[in-house]
């Protein structure tokens, strides 16, 4: 077996890289907690907006309560960390709160029900809220609709019912 030799220059960059972990003075940089843009929560929440309503078509009512639990949350996050936007006038979780609240808990009692014919008129009901908060805050431009085709090729969503 050979024996490896060791440089006192050697010796000593082992030795301070070794003590260098120890410094307890040392700070280590504050690194800032992601906060995704509006624009990222709203195309989620319009990701939602859609398998919501897949769910509930197939009577996925279990599906359907998820996906409402994760619109809100959407919202939530809108609100908690986009509380202002742009040049939108009126604090964002005032407008959430008056054109979405009812709507959504309309949607809620929907599903609880199992009834698809209330479901969809108050999934109608939360679909014009998004749009009324739209209009208000002058991205009107962005629409949003039923969905008419499920991109979700890769979830099932109706389960024998």
């Amino acid at each position: 077996m050979k024996a490896i030799k060791f440089t006192g220059l050697a010796l000593l960059a082992a030795a301070s890289l070794n003590f260098a972990g120890c410094a307890s003075d040392a700070k280590a940089p504050e690194v800032e907690a992601y906060v995704p843009g509006l624009g990222e929560i709203m195309s989620l929440t319009s990701m939602r907006h859609g398998k919501l309503w897949f769910a509930a078509q197939s009577e996925n009512w279990e599906l359907a309560t998820y996906e409402l639990e994760e619109l809100r949350e959407g919202m939530e996050d809108a609100a908690k960390y986009h509380p202002t936007h742009k040049s939108i006038k009126a604090p964002i979780p005032t407008l959430i709160a008056g054109t979405m609240d009812k709507p959504m808990a309309d949607l809620e009692a929907a599903i609880k029900a199992r009834n698809v014919i209330n479901f969809t008129k108050s999934y109608d009901a939360v679909t014009a809220g998004c749009n009324a908060c739209h209009q208000t805050t002058d991205f009107g431009f962005n629409v949003v609709v039923r969905p008419t085709f499920n991109p979700y090729a890769n979830q099932a969503f109706n389960l024998g019912h």
